[in-house]
């Protein structure tokens, strides 16, 4: 898959503290689709599949985009080959791929963002943009075949990254502890994304943008803080 054809957009998470959904990241995703009009929405992630494609129907059309739920066509491989752009949205994670690999969607997918079309993804829709969900948040309520996932990136995704509060009285493990641990068994890069963050593909290039930046993670180096407007290539892709 050449990596100049790819078009993704990675969104930690949907809504972020004092606004509504997806109203942090507008115009990330109008300047996104351009001239795109069909939508095909992923809600696998939800287990109410028809609320929340309709949210998420009534906010794309107040950005002017028409926007159909993949749950609610007859034939979901056809549904994929003939949108424009993709969004698939936040929730469980290990439900999203167990999903995704019953409705036998993960290979068409791919196949179309290696021919450009854009792809969407916000929290467990990003964590399905990498090789595997091995460093997703969420609880396993059901068990996918595989933890292999769309691998459009070579780079684990980290939704929703906290940094560790040297105050806190918690003693459980922090998001930095986990992707250590993933660190003892994995050599993939991790992008711990915060609140607001997002990164855009495209034109060969990746870009941190949003709000509050991240941190890039790889095996047997210190953690990078990386600000919006930076380049994370070198960091994330080989």
């Amino acid at each position: 898959m050449n990596k100049a054809d790819k078009r993704i957009l990675l969104i930690s998470n949907s809504t972020l503290h004092g606004s509504s959904y997806l109203d942090h990241a507008e115009k990330e995703i109008r300047d996104f689709l351009r001239d795109a009009k069909s939508i095909l929405f992923v809600p696998y992630a939800l287990f109410d599949r028809d609320e929340y494609a309709a949210m998420a129907a009534e906010r794309f059309q107040r950005m002017g985009y028409d926007l159909t739920s993949v749950h609610a066509a007859a034939d979901p491989l056809e549904a994929v080959n003939n949108t424009d752009a993709i969004f698939i949205g936040g929730g469980n994670t290990f439900r999203l791929l167990k999903t995704l690999y019953e409705a036998q969607v993960l290979e068409p997918i791919r196949q179309r963002v290696a021919n450009g079309m854009p792809y969407i993804g916000s929290s467990a829709g990003s964590n399905v943009a990498g090789p595997t969900i091995k460093t997703t948040n969420d609880m396993p309520i059901v068990e996918p075949p595989s933890f292999d996932a769309l691998g459009l990136v070579p780079f684990q995704i980290s939704p929703h990254y906290l940094d560790p509060d040297p105050n806190s009285t918690h003693m459980g493990e922090t998001q930095e502890d986990r992707i250590v641990e993933f660190h003892e068994e994995n050599d993939t890069p991790v992008a711990g994304l915060r609140e607001g963050a997002m990164a855009r593909i495209e034109n060969g290039v990746t870009v941190l943008k949003g709000v509050n930046g991240a941190r890039i993670f790889r095996r047997n180096e210190d953690p990078v803080e990386m600000k919006t407007g930076m380049q994370l290539d070198q960091l994330l892709w080989p």
